[in-house]
C-alpha cells in the first residue's frame, strides 16, 4: 500500500512537472515576439519581412539587424514612444535614434506601420533613386527620421545632444503644474556603435551629466561584418558603462516582450543616470542558414533563404511585402491612441499660454528657425575703432553681444574656453545640478562635441555652437560633414588658425584645414580679417537655417583695416580700391593675411603699380553671387592676380587664373615664435611684392 502511494505521488509529481513545463512554454510563447499566432507576433514578423523583402528587391541592404532587433524596436514604439504621426515635428515627442543606421529598413517598417505617411510603394523602392527610403536614414528626407545615421556612433552622440536640449528646455520652461517639455531619447545601437570612439566620449559625458532620460537599447548580437565579436570586441560592456555612470540592465532573450517591457520601464524610472539595456539578439533571426552569422549582416537573404525564413516563422512563404489586414487595423488604433497624447498636450500648452504668456512667447520664438541679427552690425561695440587684436578675442566679444538678444544660444569648447574665448558670460555651466547653464564643458572630447552639437541643433529650441583649435577639426570632420548633409545650422568655431600658433609646432599648426573645410558642400567657411567681418560671420551663421557654418579665427593679433566697400555679405569684396580706372593687379586673401596685402600695395604704389585689395571672407558666399558681380570684382582683363593665405595653395587657382600666383604653405610648419614662422614661410608683404612683379613679367 505504501509502495502504491509512493508510486502515485511520484506519478502525480511528474504530471505536475509536465504541466508546469507545458505552462511555462505556453507563457513563454505568448510573451515572445516570434509567436505568430499573437497580434504582436504578427506585427513583429511584418516588420521583419517588410525589411527582408525590401532588401531582396533592391538586391542591396542589411536584413540582419531588422530581423534580430524587430521585437525590441516594436516594444519601444508600441508601448513607450510618445509620438504623433499626424504631427511628426511635435516639440515634446520622444526621440528615437537608429544609431545603427545600416538597419534602416527596421525604421522604415516602423514608420509604415505607425502611420508616418510611408506607403508600401515607398518600402518597395528601398534604396532607389528619389525614394524616401534611402540606404541609410536621412534627416529632412524621410518624415519621422530624427537624424542622419550610418557612420557608426554618430547617432549615439546626436542622442546625447538631444537629451541635453530636453533637460535644459525643461528647466527653462516647465512649471510644477505644466510639464511642457518632458520626453525621452531612445537609442538603438549595435556592436559597431559601441566600438566607435565617438560613442565612448559621448557616453562618458552623458553619465557625468546624469542624463537620466536617455534609454539605449544595445543590439548585442555578437556579430560584425567580419564575423564574431570574439575577434575584436571582448570588453565587459556592462562594467564599462557602469564606470561611465550609466544604469545597466540585461535582457537575455531579445524576443521576450515581457522582459523587454520590464527593462525599458525600469530604465525610464531611473532618473539620475542614463540607461543601457543589453539585449541578446540573434542577427538574421528566423533565417535557418544565416541566423547568427555574418552573412546576415549586409547581404540580401536571397529568394530561397527568404522562403525558408518565412516558413520557419510561420509566414506565408509566397507572400511579398505582406501586411495582414488585422495588423494594419491594430496599428492604426495604436497610432490613434498616440496622437491623442498630443491632443492632451495641446490642451496643457493652452493653459500654459494663459498662465505664463511671456514664457510661452519665448518658447515659441526659440523654436522658430528664422532670426534677424541686422542690429548686430550697427552696435557701437562692433563699429568701434581699435588698433590690433586677435580675431578669437573679437569673436568672443561678438558672441556675447549676440547672446544679449538671443537667449537660446548654447555651446562650449573641448576644454579650451580660455583659448577659444567662446564662454558665454554670466550664463552658468550646464551640469546635473544646474540645468539652465548655457555653457557646456565638453572636456577633451572633440569628436563627441561635434556630434552632440548636431544633436542639440536637431532637437530644436537652441542655436548650438562648439569650439576648439582649427587643427583639431580633423577629429570633428565626420560630424561637420553630416551637419552639411542634413542642412542643419550647427556652428563650429575654430581658433589658432595658422602657423601663427608658433611654438606649439607642426602638430598644432593647421595647414590643409581651411581648404579641407571649404571642400565640404553646404558648409559656409568664414575667415575674417577684423571685428566687422567677425561680426558678419557670426551674424550669417546665426541667421542661417539651411546648413552649418565654420568660423576661423586667429591666435595672433592683426591690425584693423577699414574696408572701402560694404559688400562684405557677398563673401568677397574690395577692401582697398585702386586709384586708377582699372588696377594693374588684384591682391586677394583672407583673415590675417589681408593686412599683408595692404602693406604690399603701399610698397607697389611707390613703383607705380596700382593694386586692388580683395578680402575673401567666405568662398561659399562669393560663389553664390551673380556672374556680373564676380566679373566686376575680378575683371577678366586683369591677369596679374596674387592670392595669399597661411595654408595650402590648392583652391586659390580658380581665382588667380593662368598668369597669377598663389602664396601659401604647402608643407608642415615648425616650432618657433609665430612671427618668425610667418617670415620663414613667405607670409610677408615683400613676398607679395615680388610675386606681383613676377606675374607681370608672365603677362608680357
Amino acid at each position: 500500500m505504501v509502495k502504491k502511494l509512493q508510486a502515485y505521488n511520484l506519478q502525480f509529481f511528474y504530471y505536475m512537472l509536465d504541466f508546469w513545463v507545458i505552462n511555462r512554454v505556453v507563457n513563454t510563447l505568448i510573451t515572445r515576439g516570434d509567436n505568430v499566432n499573437s497580434i504582436d507576433g504578427k506585427a513583429i514578423n511584418t516588420i521583419r519581412f517588410l525589411a527582408v523583402d525590401a532588401v531582396d528587391r533592391a538586391n542591396s541592404g542589411h536584413p540582419g539587424l531588422p530581423m534580430g532587433a524587430a521585437s525590441m524596436a516594436y516594444v519601444i514604439w508600441k508601448d513607450f514612444l510618445k509620438i504623433s504621426a499626424k504631427n511628426p515635428e511635435w516639440i515634446d515627442r520622444d526621440r528615437f535614434v537608429l544609431s545603427a543606421g545600416h538597419g534602416s529598413m527596421l525604421l522604415y517598417s516602423l514608420l509604415h506601420l505607425f502611420g508616418f505617411g510611408m506607403g508600401i510603394d515607398d518600402i518597395k523602392n528601398f534604396r532607389q533613386l528619389d525614394s524616401i527610403t534611402p540606404g541609410h536614414p536621412e534627416y529632412g528626407h524621410t518624415p519621422g527620421v530624427e537624424t542622419t545615421t550610418g557612420p557608426l556612433g554618430q547617432g549615439f552622440a546626436n542622442a546625447v545632444g538631444m537629451a541635453i536640449a530636453e533637460r535644459k528646455l525643461a528647466a527653462e520652461f516647465n512649471t510644477p503644474e505644466h510639464k511642457i517639455i518632458d520626453h525621452y531619447t531612445y537609442i538603438l545601437a549595435g556592436d559597431g556603435d559601441l566600438m566607435e570612439g565617438i560613442s565612448s566620449e559621448a557616453a562618458s559625458l552623458a553619465g557625468h551629466l546624469g542624463l537620466g532620460k536617455i534609454v539605449c537599447l544595445y543590439d548585442n548580437n555578437h556579430i560584425t561584418i567580419d564575423g564574431s565579436t570574439k575577434n575584436t570586441f571582448t570588453e565587459d560592456v556592462d562594467l564599462r558603462f557602469n564606470s561611465y555612470g550609466w544604469h545597466v540592465l540585461k535582457v537575455e532573450d531579445g524576443n521576450d516582450l515581457t522582459s523587454l517591457k520590464e527593462a525599458i520601464g525600469a530604465a525610464r524610472a531611473e532618473t539620475g543616470r542614463p540607461s543601457l539595456i543589453m539585449v541578446t539578439n540573434v542577427i538574421g533571426y528566423g533565417s535557418p542558414n544565416k541566423a547568427g552569422k555574418a552573412e546576415a549582416h549586409g547581404s540580401p537573404l536571397g529568394k530561397d533563404e527568404t522562403r525558408l525564413a518565412k516558413v520557419n516563422l510561420g509566414w506565408d512563404e509566397e507572400s511579398e511585402f505582406m501586411v495582414p489586414e488585422e495588423v494594419y487595423e491594430y496599428m492604426d488604433k495604436i497610432a490613434e491612441q498616440k496622437s491623442s497624447v498630443k491632443k492632451a498636450w495641446d490642451g496643457l500648452l493652452g493653459n500654459y499660454k494663459a498662465a505664463y504668456p511671456e514664457k510661452y512667447k519665448k518658447l515659441t520664438e526659440w523654436f522658430e528657425s528664422e532670426h534677424s541679427l541686422d542690429w548686430l552690425l550697427s552696435d557701437e561695440r562692433i563699429t568701434k575703432d581699435y588698433s590690433s587684436e586677435a580675431t578669437r578675442i573679437l569673436g568672443g566679444d561678438v558672441l556675447n553681444i549676440a547672446r544679449e538678444q538671443m537667449g537660446n544660444l548654447i555651446g562650449g569648447s573641448a576644454d579650451l574656453n580660455s583659448s577659444t574665448k567662446t564662454y558665454l558670460e554670466d550664463s552658468g555651466i550646464f551640469s546635473r545640478e544646474y540645468r539652465t547653464g548655457d555653457n557646456i564643458y565638453y572636456g577633451v572630447r572633440e569628436h563627441a562635441m561635434a556630434g552632440i552639437t548636431n544633436g542639440i541643433t536637431l532637437h530644436g529650441g537652441y542655436r548650438a555652437f562648439c569650439s576648439t583649435f582649427l587643427v583639431f577639426s580633423d577629429y570633428m570632420k565626420p560630424s561637420i560633414r553630416l551637419a552639411a548633409i542634413m542642412k542643419i545650422p550647427s556652428i563650429f568655431v575654430f581658433t589658432h588658425d595658422s602657423i601663427g600658433v608658433g611654438e606649439d609646432g607642426p602638430t598644432h599648426q593647421p595647414i590643409e584645414h581651411v581648404m579641407n573645410l571649404r571642400s565640404i558642400p553646404n558648409l559656409s567657411v568664414y575667415r575674417p580679417m577684423n571685428l566687422m567681418e567677425t561680426a558678419l560671420a557670426w551674424k550669417k551663421a546665426l541667421e542661417r537655417c539651411d546648413g552649418p557654418s565654420a568660423i576661423i579665427l586667429t591666435r595672433q593679433k592683426i591690425r584693423d583695416i577699414r574696408p572701402y566697400s560694404r559688400d562684405m555679405d557677398k563673401g568677397a569684396y574690395i577692401v582697398i580700391k585702386e586709384d586708377k580706372e582699372m588696377p594693374d593687379a588684384i591682391l586677394m586673401g583672407s583673415g590675417s593675411e589681408v593686412q599683408l596685402l595692404e602693406e604690399a600695395r603701399t610698397i607697389l604704389l611707390k613703383d607705380g603699380i596700382d593694386c586692388r585689395v580683395v578680402s575673401f571672407l567666405c568662398f561659399e558666399d562669393f560663389e553664390a553671387q551673380s556672374a556680373e558681380y564676380k566679373k566686376e570684382l575680378l575683371p577678366s582683363e586683369i591677369k596679374v592676380r596674387i592670392s595669399v593665405e597661411a595654408g595650402i595653395t590648392m583652391g586659390w587657382d580658380r581665382y588667380t587664373g593662368d598668369f597669377g600666383m598663389t602664396i601659401g604653405i604647402d608643407c608642415f610648419g615648425a616650432s618657433a615664435p609665430g612671427d618668425l614662422l610667418m617670415k620663414k614661410y613667405g607670409m610677408t608683404a615683400l613676398n607679395v611684392v615680388s610675386a606681383v612683379k613676377e606675374s607681370m613679367k608672365r603677362t608680357l
